[in-house]
């Protein structure tokens, strides 16, 4: 008997944005047999899954919502620079979202997120290896992270945070090399203290999403492009597609993963929890050295990797509209952060500037799961961290699509939470 209202497994799934959490989840839908059509409003990797930092790191993913981002949150609401930015014209239904992300910023609440986040992560990276395995030829590089310290009793904190994951029932390693050890000619000498997080890995985001979507097509799924979708509804015994334009296209399961803009289409599928744009910025910049690794300067939430010769700098969590245009001052207010803190950086030949829509939900978990409407599937609310879960969530969404049962994983990501 399966557990989605459905009566057997879908023969052809229709899968509604094309992002690292969408083409993974039809890439494994291929793996299982399944036709798959994915259609997005604008093109592959259109929305956060380009700009990011490209950080695939299990050991950073955590819940959002914590106590120590609540109390920085207050305290950046009055300073231009500050990561966290919240419009002074925020609506209602904005403020409403942040009074509930508040409610889950208590030691309790993270504790039993974590728990949530902990197997995820767990085999997150094996996800990436399958995908590998299967053909998908985007070079995922194991690196540490190094985490940088303008004073050295910062690193208490991150090393507290680790604590508490390993608590939690999640493995982190790290280490805390001599400052004269660590081989990054990026850090300025202003940077005292570092923290090594191993086992990471990153990648080009932009390249890993479009080799996701060329390994898709090759085993035999369609990728449409410029189809916005308007609604979803059932028509018979089948589902409907349907685009703004009035094209239709039908099938027995559709996968709604659009990422900052999945609530519009969800919430008539009876998911309450609001998506919001939390969004992130990033730029190129040329340096004077090569960037051995990932760089992360926690103090002023800034994540810095090796990119095409140069490094990507990426930061912010700006609360707009997923659509509405870049604002310059995130960038310059970026750069003037973390400026004292690197060396042998180019900052005026910045190149690639972009803003992209992380999907963050107000308790810090993902939507992943079956709605009210048997056959109609959601994937979203990853947060900052969709490349990290990408692969993962599709690996699970898939067997559950095709199974008819909820991977034990997913159980407390249930997008009718």
């Amino acid at each position: 008997m399966r557990e989605d209202g459905m009566d057997r497994a879908p023969e052809k799934v229709v899968v509604v944005g094309a992002g690292v959490v969408g083409l993974s989840t039809a890439w494994f839908l291929r793996e299982h047999g399944v036709e798959v059509s994915v259609v997005d409003r604008r093109a592959v990797a259109a929305g956060a899954s380009w700009g990011n930092a490209g950080y695939v790191s299990p050991g950073f993913t955590v819940p959002l919502p914590e106590p120590g981002v609540l109390r920085y949150g207050l305290r950046s609401l009055t300073d231009r620079d500050a990561p966290l930015y919240v419009p002074a014209s925020a609506d209602a239904g904005l403020w409403s979202f942040l009074a509930r992300f508040a409610r889950h910023c208590t030691a309790r609440a993270w504790r039993r997120s974590m728990e949530a986040f902990a197997p995820l992560n767990a085999a997150c990276l094996g996800a990436f290896d399958e995908l590998a395995r299967g053909g998908v030829r985007a070079r995922a590089v194991p690196a540490p992270i190094t985490a940088a310290f303008e004073r050295r009793e910062q690193v208490a904190e991150l090393r507290h945070e680790f604590e508490k994951i390993r608590q939690a029932g999640q493995d982190v390693e790290f280490s805390e090399p001599d400052i004269a050890e660590v081989d990054v000619p990026q850090l300025s000498s202003r940077i005292e203290a570092v923290l090594r997080l191993e086992g990471q890995r990153f990648v080009d985001p932009g390249e890993f999403t479009r080799a996701l979507a060329r390994g898709a097509e090759a085993r035999g799924a369609s990728i449409r492009t410029g189809f916005a979708v308007r609604d979803v509804f059932r028509s018979g015994s089948r589902l409907v597609v349907r685009s703004e334009q009035h094209d239709g296209i039908t099938a027995d399961a559709v996968v709604l993963a659009t990422g900052a803009w999945l609530s519009p289409l969800a919430r008539g599928f009876g998911v309450r929890r609001q998506v919001r744009a939390g969004r992130g910025y990033s730029f190129t910049v040329p340096t004077e050295h090569p960037v051995p690794g990932p760089v992360y300067l926690p103090a002023v939430r800034v994540a810095c990797t090796p990119y095409q010769g140069a490094m990507r700098v990426a930061g912010t969590m700006e609360f707009r509209d997923p659509d509405a245009p870049p604002e310059p001052a995130r960038i310059e207010a970026i750069v003037r952060s973390a400026r004292p803190l690197l060396r042998g950086v180019d900052w005026s030949a910045r190149q690639d500037e972009w803003v992209g829509p992380r999907p963050v939900t107000s308790d810090g978990l993902p939507l992943v799961g079956a709605t009210r409407m048997p056959g109609v599937f959601v994937a979203g609310g990853h947060g900052m961290w969709g490349l990290t879960l990408g692969p993962v969530t599709g690996q699970l969404l898939s067997e559950q699509i095709v199974c008819g049962k909820q991977p034990a994983a997913l159980r407390p990501l249930d997008p009718l939470r």
